[in-house]
């Protein structure tokens, strides 16, 4: 159980409780029993982070860059050392298993790790004799206050693909972390705290809708990173856009997966179904519908079969579980909702986790792995997103037609090819609509020296998140011209 009675929020360096009229309960998904409870902030509590964030970044952008990233030194070794204590408090809240929960910090802490390398990430060029006797220098400059409205699904990773890279090129930075899971975001900003970053640099808000708003209308804030769904991340970005904010947002996705008949079946069905499972499915890098060639199609069918039969739904604290619990009782009803919408517009139910029991946990919400066959590209379960543990196979002539079918996609986000063809590979890797692309591999996850891609309704804006993209979104490049007539 948390150790947190109420959740609190962390401004100028302090902790303060939200003043806002709304609140609601953390449960844990797994028992349905609460943890802590939650107070959202109000429009005056926005208005006192972003001051705060002002009165910080005016002595903060003027630090030596190698003095900015020293705290983010001491925050990966916090990080390392409280890796399982914070894995459990994010399993006890969202659901998903220790060993994802530990996958998913590493990711984070990867990112805190490439911040670090932010004095030469903040280099912008320079030329001599750009003209005759002129030189030329980019200058990256930081803006002020950033703000990051971040999803339940990866509570530990996502605030880092901006935080640690907001704070080291010297902006000041609030995080607006999601309502249902807020407790992971508390155990990392009491690391945040620890690590020695000056008051008001590195701010947390909890809160809903109306503190989003806030957020989005407040003149104080340069910019927003946001990542959920496709129609949040439109309004967002929107809303953001019209305040005169910078912005990108992260939205949903449908991703594929494509087996072609030269590919190593056994580890194309391992990988898929990992892929799709993973988390309960709840991510947006999940590839959850499959196009495979016609001649091998009935056989990979039934080794995906086996593959989401060998799944153990329970508790993601037992070290058996597989696929923990998804995030809430409503979603888990939405998610079965899509699974009676395939049965109903034709798909075969192959694997059927709807009567999943796990002992114990009568309260929790499970659902088992369900696996559809014959999908046709027109089904709701082949088009939206269900962000749960469902997958639709269906069959495709060859590889061109199945990236057709993928193309087709509303979403961009990412896509894998299973293949021993390298004639295959490279048609993919040049046809493929989608901003993250794997070969062989079931999921298309950029490392953190490398941005975070996403196309078409799968993100709204210009500059992505994690590495240089990020760096330029926090930062305006100033061109510097100097001529000396008598040098």
């Amino acid at each position: 159980m948390s150790d947190y009675d109420a959740v609190r929020n962390y401004v100028n360096g302090e902790w303060t409780e939200p003043t806002g009229d709304e609140s609601q309960d953390v449960l844990n998904p797994a028992t349905g029993d609460p943890l802590s409870h939650v107070a959202f902030s109000s429009a005056d509590d926005v208005d006192e982070t972003v001051a705060a964030g002002q009165a910080a970044f005016e002595t903060w952008r003027a630090a030596p860059v190698e003095e900015r990233i020293q705290p983010l030194f001491r925050f990966k070794e916090l990080l390392e050392a409280n890796l399982d204590d914070i894995a459990e408090t994010l399993v006890e809240e969202h659901g998903k298993t220790f060993a994802e929960a530990k996958g998913e910090l590493r990711r984070g802490i990867e990112n805190v790790e490439v911040a670090c390398g932010m004095p030469r990430l903040m280099q912008a060029g320079h030329v001599s004799n750009a003209a005759p006797d002129i030189d030329e220098t980019a200058v990256r400059q930081p803006l002020g206050v950033f703000a990051a409205i971040t999803p339940f699904n990866f509570p530990g990773m996502i605030p880092l693909w901006f935080l640690p890279y907001a704070v080291a090129s010297g902006n000041a930075f609030i995080l607006k972390p999601s309502e249902r899971d807020p407790l992971t975001a508390v155990k990392l900003f009491e690391l945040v705290d620890e690590a020695g970053f000056p008051d008001g640099v590195v701010n947390l808000v909890h809160g809903g809708a109306d503190t989003v708003n806030a957020v989005l209308e407040h003149d104080g804030i340069e910019g927003v990173s946001f990542v959920g769904s496709t129609p949040v991340a439109e309004t967002i970005y929107e809303k953001a856009a019209a305040n005169g904010k910078r912005v990108q947002a992260q939205g949903g996705a449908k991703n594929h997966v494509i087996v072609a008949e030269s590919a190593d079946l056994a580890f194309a069905a391992e990988k898929t179904v990992s892929s799709a499972f993973a988390c309960g499915g709840e991510r947006c890098l999940a590839n959850d519908v499959v196009l495979v060639e016609e001649s091998v199609y009935e056989e990979f069918v039934d080794r995906v079969v086996a593959e989401a039969e060998a799944q153990v739904v329970g508790d993601g604290l037992d070290e058996e579980t597989t696929i923990g619990a998804l995030i809430t009782a409503e979603h888990e009803r939405r998610v079965r909702d899509y699974v009676e919408a395939g049965i109903d517009e034709g798909a075969e139910l192959v694997a059927d986790g709807r009567d999943v029991e796990v002992a114990g946990y009568e309260d929790g919400n499970f659902l088992g792995p369900c696996v559809f066959r014959d999908v046709t590209p027109d089904m709701s379960i082949a088009r939206e997103e269900i962000f749960g543990p469902v997958l639709g196979l269906m069959p495709a002539p060859d590889v061109d037609a199945a990236i057709d079918v993928l193309n087709e996609s509303d979403f961009g986000n990412a896509a894998s090819l299973f293949t021993d063809s390298g004639a295959d590979a490279r048609t993919f890797r040049h046809r493929a609509e989608a901003g993250n692309l794997a070969v062989n591999a079931g999921t298309a996850a950029p490392m953190a020296f490398f941005h975070f891609g996403g196309q078409k309704d799968s993100f709204f804006g210009d500059l992505h998140a994690q590495s240089e993209d990020v760096v330029r979104f926090y930062t305006d490049e100033t061109v510097y011209i100097e001529r000396w007539p008598d040098a």
